[in-house]
């Protein structure tokens, strides 16, 4: 079910993903920040509906201003040890990789997943998008379940 919160006009896309990083030092004595700070920290989010009725309200961390949107939890997409990697199965990520030029590196150390922690795959996608890895871990590209609210 969608949460209606606020975020920067820049970001307001349908489709656009984020994940939520909490409270600003910038928010303090805002008279939006219970619409604003109603995410959980750590999450994948995405838009599913821009509020276009709404105004866009002043904001000290966004230089356009917020916007009203509609948002859910997000699938996380991940690189994950093959063995057991099946839709349904629980896994972690393999762990760090300090190799921020590899074009996996983005599903390695994905946004909104945290390497201590199991997660629900929700469907295999199917092979990382690196030719090999330089860590030589056997890795799967999957998705991990949407977190609950």
């Amino acid at each position: 079910m969608p949460t209606v919160t606020l975020i920067g006009s820049r970001l307001a896309d349908a489709g656009r993903e984020f994940v939520y990083e909490g409270e600003s030092p910038d928010c303090a004595g805002c008279p939006y920040r219970s619409q604003c700070l109603n995410l959980s920290v750590g999450t994948r989010y995405r838009v599913t509906d821009v509020r276009e009725n709404a105004q866009t309200l002043d904001c000290a961390v966004h230089d356009a201003g917020v916007r009203a949107v509609e948002v859910e939890p997000a699938p996380v997409p991940a690189n994950v040890p093959s063995k057991g990697a099946y839709a349904g199965s629980r896994a972690s990520l393999a762990g760090p990789c300090p190799h921020t030029e590899c074009p996996s590196h983005e599903y390695c150390v994905p946004d909104g997943a945290d390497f201590d922690e199991e997660r629900r795959i929700e469907r295999v996608l199917g092979d990382p998008p690196h030719d090999s890895c330089a860590l030589d871990r056997e890795l799967t590209l999957v998705e991990f379940k949407a977190e609950e609210e």
